[in-house]
């Protein structure tokens, strides 16, 4: 930091300490530092910072490939039966996949939880990849488990609340709630489909003529009012 006064501290200066926050270019976190300060007693004169103090802060986050997300994401899926294309397109509209990602309403990490909600379903590190995509499956399972398989309620609970559908007993209102359900069906409508390996059957004694349809596609079906549900070609 450059200097602003043209003359070095006298005795009767006064040292002040100037705490500052400043977003890092890196993480988009919020970093604290402190800094030293004398000012002379004779009005009208500038701040002359003295030294920088270090002060306590986060780490930034470490970069983090799309495999691992994506591995997280196939791990938290199988454990917690959601599908992988929901947990994907919740993590796009909520974060765009950045694990640092803080909102303005103090929503965090990847699928942007909240502290409360975090600490409800375990999250120890709500900025590491694979706690937050646990904790945001766990909470998937729960509203859908709550809601009886009806993914727009269970999505638009997460988005706006579990009180919000209990008062309007259906997808809130909201203008955000409803853009939210539709973004994320746009998410999986241009998801890839999910390939699932049929199992083989037991070896023919003959030659047979090899089959070409040896996959079962699963797709997301979802209407412009935000309905899902899973079809098998």
């Amino acid at each position: 930091m450059t200097a602003l006064a043209d003359s070095p501290a006298t005795p009767g200066a006064a040292e002040h300490l100037v705490s500052v926050v400043s977003a890092d270019l890196r993480t988009g976190k919020l970093v604290r530092s402190v800094v030293a300060t004398t000012r002379r007693d004779a009005p009208g004169r500038l701040l002359r910072p003295a030294a920088a103090v270090p002060a306590a802060s986060a780490q930034p986050a470490p970069m983090v490939s799309a495999a691992a997300i994506a591995e997280a994401v196939e791990r938290a899926a199988a454990q917690h039966s959601v599908p992988a294309a929901l947990l994907h397109s919740v993590i796009k509209v909520e974060s765009n996949y950045n694990a640092a990602a803080v909102s303005p309403k103090g929503a965090l990490g990847l699928m942007q939880l909240i502290p409360e909600t975090a600490r409800r379903f375990g999250v120890a590190d709500v900025f590491n990849p694979a706690d937050n995509i646990q904790g945001g499956a766990k909470y998937l399972r729960y509203l859908l488990d709550l809601y009886g398989g009806d993914y727009p309620l269970a999505l638009a609970a997460y988005n706006a609340g579990e009180g919000a559908v209990a008062k309007y007993r259906a997808v809130p209102p909201y203008p955000e709630t409803q853009n939210y359900l539709r973004l994320v069906a746009r998410q999986l409508r241009e998801a890839a489909p999910v390939v699932v390996e049929k199992p083989q059957p037991p070896a023919a004694p003959a030659l047979a003529p090899a089959k070409s349809d040896d996959t079962t596609h699963v797709l997301a079906v979802v209407g412009e009012d935000g309905s899902l549900r899973f079809v098998s070609q």
